[in-house]
Formats: C-alpha cells, structure tokens, sequence
C-alpha cells in the first residue's frame, strides 16, 4: 500500500513594529498573512511585516515609488525563486486617521493594510475597476476568515 505523501509547509512570518501610535496584535497579523497565502496556495513563504509610523512610509514611498507622503501600504516581491519571499509595510497612523472614516477600528483597518500588501505578493492587482472589486472580494473574505466584519 503507498504511504500518503507528506506535504510540506514553511511559512515564516516576521513582525517588525516600529511605532508608537497604535497597538499590535501581531498574532492577528500572522494570521491574515497565513491565510492569504494559504488561499493562494503556497506552501513556502517568507515575509516580513512593517508596521510605522508616516515620517518612515512616506521616506520609503518616495525613495522606492518616488509619490510624496504616507502611504497606507506598501509591498515588495523580494524573490520567488524558492517560494515567495516579500516585505510589507503599513502606516499605523494613516489606520488612525482613515477608520473613524469607515467606522471601524484603526487596528481592523491596518490589519486591512496588511492583508491588502500580501494580496499583492500573491499576485492580486488592483491598476483597474474590475481587478480592484476583485481584491476587494478577497479582502473580505480574508477578513471574514478572521471574524471581523468588512467596514
């Protein structure tokens, strides 16, 4: 009889927090990083989460995107030549000052951020209306995943 095949998964996910202005709940960041790219369907991953404050993602966006100010989010497919390798930044205080707009709370909206930036490691665009409703659909689900209602 053939012995099942045993699947292999490594996933590491590091968290580097680098602010001061909104609480981390970084076992919920693993989790949305985890989920996105299980529903993509990898199974060898190494990302890395930022989170700070605007002075840093404003630097970073202009240096590597050369837009002025703070950005939401930002990310960088590092490698895939050995499963995926990215980094994901998020502005904790543009979550501070976006989710009194949605009405929800500033750590939902980050984690939103984060789950946003490893769309895009996975492939997910957003340059179109209709690819942009698609990645909407996946945040919601991803959210959804992790019991917390879409604004």
């Amino acid at each position: 009889m053939k012995q099942p095949t045993a699947i292999t998964i490594e996933i590491a996910i590091e968290i580097a927090n680098e602010q001061t202005h909104l609480p981390l709940d970084r076992r919920l960041v693993r989790r949305a990083v985890r989920t996105v790219l299980r529903d993509a369907g990898l199974r060898k991953a190494r990302i890395s989460v930022a989170v700070v404050d605007d002075a840093t993602i404003a630097r970073l966006n202009w240096q590597y995107l050369r837009h002025r100010g703070p950005a939401d989010v930002l990310s960088f497919l590092l490698d895939q030549s050995d499963g995926l390798e990215g980094e994901v930044i998020v502005g904790a205080q543009t979550a501070l000052r976006t989710a009194p707009h949605y009405g929800w709370p500033p750590h939902d909206e980050l984690l939103l951020y984060v789950i946003h930036g490893t769309l895009h490691l996975v492939g997910q665009d957003d340059a179109s209306p209709a690819l942009r409703a698609e990645m909407q659909k996946r945040e919601t689900e991803v959210l959804k995943k992790l019991g917390i209602k879409w604004r």
